[in-house]
């Protein structure tokens, strides 16, 4: 049996060739968020605030402490399990953002922590390329609640 070294860390990242305020502004404002991730949430991110963020086409949530907010430039939170996500919002000119989404702090076995961590890229680059295709096109892409149909409550 193998051991993992280290505690897996994943990074999504995705150029998004809108303002850094409106790229920002997606993920703080649950108006905008709800159209590309999740369904319903408590409010606004702020830091200090407990949120509760649901994907009502799964019959799931959860809650999230948002631990640190710099406008159009950081959000860090933290989810109910202890993981730890990190998004960094980069400016490359008046009318690109670079989006990096850090998510860490897995825990469970060494096969758990890697399976978590698998997930959690590849949800995280889905909820990315959800963002682009709306902000650069104004398309709904429908990604989360298509990712896995069979799953869905509400056939």
């Amino acid at each position: 049996m193998r051991t993992l070294n280290q505690i897996p860390v994943v990074k999504a990242e995705m150029l998004i060739r809108r303002p850094v305020e409106e790229v920002y502004e997606a993920f703080i404002n649950p108006e905008i968020t709800t159209k590309f991730w999740f369904t319903k949430s408590s409010g606004r991110l702020e830091s200090g605030k407990r949120i509760r963020w649901d994907w009502e086409m799964y019959g799931v949530g959860d809650d999230l402490l948002v631990k640190e907010i710099e406008q159009n430039r950081l959000i860090r939170i933290e989810w109910s399990d202890g993981t730890q996500v990190e998004w960094i919002f980069s400016p490359r000119n008046d009318n690109e953002t670079f989006v990096s989404i850090t998510n860490s702090g897995f825990s469970g076995s060494g096969d758990e922590m890697v399976n978590q961590a698998v997930d959690s890229m590849g949800g995280y680059t889905m909820v990315l390329c959800g963002l682009k295709a709306l902000l650069e096109h104004n398309i709904y892409l429908n990604l989360v609640a298509d990712k896995a149909p069979d799953a869905l409550v509400n056939k």
